[in-house]
Formats: C-alpha cells, sequence, structure tokens
C-alpha cells in the first residue's frame, strides 16, 4: 500500500482512523506531523483532505519516512490498517 492508498483508507474508515490516533504509533505520527510549526500544516491538509485533495498529506506522510524510524513506523500503521 503507497501513502496515498493508505490516506484515502483512513479517510474513508473513521473507525480505524479513531483506534490509529488512541494508538502508540498514531500518537508518535501526530507528534511528527505536527512538530515543525504546531500542527497547522497538518490542519491545512486535514482540510484540503476532507474535500478531497489529499496531496498535501500524501507529502506529509512521505517527509515521515525520509528518516528510517519514520519509514518503520508508516510500515507498522500500514500493516495495522484492516485491508
Amino acid at each position: 500500500m503507497d501513502n496515498k492508498e493508505l490516506v484515502e483508507k483512513l479517510k474513508g474508515n473513521q473507525a480505524a482512523l479513531q483506534a490509529l490516533m488512541r494508538s502508540r504509533d498514531g500518537q508518535a505520527l501526530m507528534q511528527r506531523l505536527t512538530q515543525a510549526d504546531g500542527g497547522a500544516a497538518l490542519q491545512k491538509a486535514a482540510m484540503s483532505a476532507a474535500k478531497g485533495n489529499t496531496s498535501d498529506m500524501v507529502r506529509m506522510v512521505n517527509q515521515v519516512m525520509q528518516s528510517p524510524e519514520g519509514a518503520d513506523l508508516i510500515r507498522r500503521i500500514n500493516e495495522s490498517i484492516p485491508k
């Protein structure tokens, strides 16, 4: 599953998204996504995704994956999302 698929799958499955946000990996992802600007970019990306444009959210997830730890985090999240 690529990052666009991950974002789309989460966007369409509120239960999975809520479970992810309560998980340790979800919290780690939120920390990574908000550390640079306190969450302003994430909020903008989420608003765009809600309107159907997931490109900003995908870009943010791709940035997280630039580090080995971030890539491992996203891999674990991908594996935890029901197919």
